[in-house]
């Protein structure tokens, strides 16, 4: 049994830590988004448990550790000097004390609170000092931490890369699969409760749009109803012009600043590029043009961001059967998934669709890559970029949109790209 030391910071929030952390520091950083922090990083921890390669390697983004960051996503958590949220602690009961070593019981940890369970560990610099850990971990406990997190399929998969032929790593699997199994992690962190609003912050919206004008007017009016109205809204049209009507376009219908612009370069990314470039608001919200969202959309966003002091993150993106749906249909979507939407976290996708990004992040990226015109990706790209930058891109499941995917338009246009 772990004995942690209690700190309650000045409003009020009881926090559990292991080591010495700057407390000062620490209460700052309890108003944020993290859950977890730590400064593993610089203690001997950074990449640590590489084995983590033979389960993802291309789409869990943090799978390797950021460089050069004074604040990161990071799951590598040094079990000597750690700060966890009490009631995170308590909510999945503490480290899994299985393992031979305490240490990948900490990895244990942290890997399943960052990729299944809603919680948010930090890497934060400066918060412990940086004495480094003498760390061993056996071939027992990376057997153990595959056999309990993964399926079968890829503690195999690694026993092959690692040596099956090796007595030490087979006996490890043999005692692992003997011993353990895949746990359980259906348990998960609740989302915060909203605060309201603090402010009267503009919301820029970009609808990038070909061939979809009656879509593309649907969502207008989508925004029109918002309980939280954007600030101006920017449509880059690239539709040809011989297919086009300019007449659907009309900006005296809107209670918002609205922008249509035709678009006259090719591709997805110039054309939300374009926009950024039109935008003025302190956020920017990004939508595709075959989207349907609920009333609270921006609203949600908004007080989403405020209430956990981020600057990014990916709503929730609701697949439609048909381009036919509606709103009411997305109702029941969502009564059909039940509990099993509210998770937060840090984000491991990124999605154009539906995202709300403060205008000083998007500066600081120069838009979108135009390198994927044409193909696709782009979308993760951005949002791994956003995080590369050290600012954590969480997961909004507040702000939803029905996508309704209609067989041609928008970004793709007789079967191929936008390009």
């Amino acid at each position: 049994m772990i004995e942690l030391k209690e700190h309650i910071t000045p409003n009020g929030e009881v926090l559990l830590y292991q080591g010495q952390p700057d407390l000062k520091l620490l209460d700052a950083l309890a108003l944020g988004e993290g859950d977890i922090w730590h400064s593993s990083l610089d203690q001997g921890f950074k990449n640590i448990f590489p084995e983590i390669i033979y389960q993802t390697v291309v789409f869990f983004w943090y799978a390797k550790d950021f460089d050069n960051l004074e604040k990161s996503v990071s799951w590598r958590i040094n079990p000597n000097a750690f700060v966890i949220r009490k009631h995170v602690w308590e909510t999945f009961g503490g480290f899994d004390l299985d393992y031979e070593s305490i240490q990948p019981s900490a990895l244990d940890f942290g890997f399943n609170a960052l990729r299944y369970q809603g919680v948010i560990p930090l890497y934060v610099k400066g918060l412990f000092d940086e004495t480094i850990e003498a760390i061993n971990i056996s071939i027992k406990d990376i057997y153990t931490f595959y056999i309990k997190n993964f399926r079968l399929s890829q503690s195999l998969y690694m026993l092959l890369r690692r040596g099956i032929w090796k007595f030490k790593e087979l006996n490890s699997f043999r005692y692992a699969k003997n011993n353990f199994h895949y746990k359980n992690k259906s348990i998960v962190l609740k989302p915060r409760k909203l605060h309201a609003i603090q402010g009267t912050p503009k919301v820029s919206y970009i609808i990038p749009t070909m061939m979809r004008q009656e879509f593309t007017l649907n969502l207008l009016n989508d925004l029109e109803n918002q309980t939280y109205k954007p600030f101006e809204v920017i449509v880059v049209d690239a539709t040809p012009e011989e297919s086009r009507d300019a007449s659907l376009y009309n900006t005296n219908k809107y209670s918002f600043n609205v922008i249509f612009k035709w678009q006259t370069t090719k591709g997805s990314c110039r054309a939300r590029n374009e926009a950024i470039d039109l935008c003025t608001g302190d956020y920017i919200v990004f939508g595709d043009d075959d989207i349907r969202i609920q009333p609270q959309f921006i609203e949600n966003h908004l007080r989403f961001l405020q209430t956990y002091n981020a600057e990014a993150c990916n709503g929730l993106d609701i697949r439609a059967d048909h381009q036919q749906q509606d709103l009411s249909d997305l109702d029941k979507k969502l009564e059909a998934i039940g509990e099993s939407r509210w998770k937060v976290g840090a984000t491991q996708s990124f999605s154009n669709a539906n995202s709300c990004v403060s205008s000083r992040v998007v500066s600081l990226l120069v838009g979108n890559d135009i390198n994927y015109d044409g193909g696709y990706g782009e979308d993760s790209d951005f949002g791994l970029s956003i995080t590369k930058l050290g600012v954590t891109v969480l997961h909004n499941p507040f702000s939803v949109n029905l996508h309704l995917k209609p067989p041609m338009g928008g970004i793709v246009f007789g079967g191929n790209k936008q390009e």
